[in-house]
Parts: C-alpha cells; structure tokens; sequence
C-alpha cells in the first residue's frame, strides 16, 4: 500500500505514481476505488488478489462520485471527468493509458 495526498491506495509492488506488478508503462498511472469495497487499487488485477469479493462497477447515476485518482499529482476525478479526458489528468496533464479503456465493463456500466 502507498499513501498519495492522504489517499491509501492498495496493489501489488506499488511504486509512487500507482503503478503496479500488473501494469507499470510510463502511462499507468491511476488507481480507481473500488464500488465493492470503497478502496482504492492500482488496478483489478490487484483487487481480485487481494479481496476475497468481486467488483462491483459503479453505474451511470454514480459517475458524479470521485472514484478516478491521477497517480502523478494526486487529483480525485469523478467517473465522468475520467471518461472525458482523453487519457490525459484534466488538473497535471499526465497521460494516461488509453487501454484502460478495454477494462471499462469491469468498473463501470456504460
């Protein structure tokens, strides 16, 4: 675990930035809380190894809810700033792995 602005994020071989054993390239850099459990993990790799719950994905009436954290600078996101931003951290301007969008169905009802 790592702590970023106050915030605790969990994973495995977390470096500063949020990256983790799964997924570590340059643009890996945000963690998501988790619905399920209201934590936030690097990623659902790492959920799912270190719970013993399933993920539950946030649905559209909840995308208002800060739930997105820009590893770099430290910013909370809502769902709906994160989806709109292009890859790219609206308050540092850090990229962000555009793949992640292949892992959307898993955190969020679209």
């Amino acid at each position: 675990m790592i702590e970023i602005n106050g915030i605790q994020v969990h994973g495995l071989k977390l470096d500063r930035n949020t990256r983790c054993k799964h997924y570590n390239s340059e643009v890996d850099v945000i963690a998501i809380r988790m619905k399920c459990c209201n934590k936030y993990y690097a990623c659902n790799s790492c959920h799912n190894e270190l719970e013993l719950h399933e993920i539950n994905p946030w649905t559209q009436s909840e995308f208002n809810e800060k739930a997105i954290l820009c590893g770099k600078c430290g910013k909370e996101l809502t769902i709906s700033e994160y989806l709109s931003s292009n890859s790219r951290c609206p308050n540092c301007d850090a990229n962000f792995n555009p793949n992640c969008s292949k892992h959307y169905p898993i955190y969020f009802c679209l």
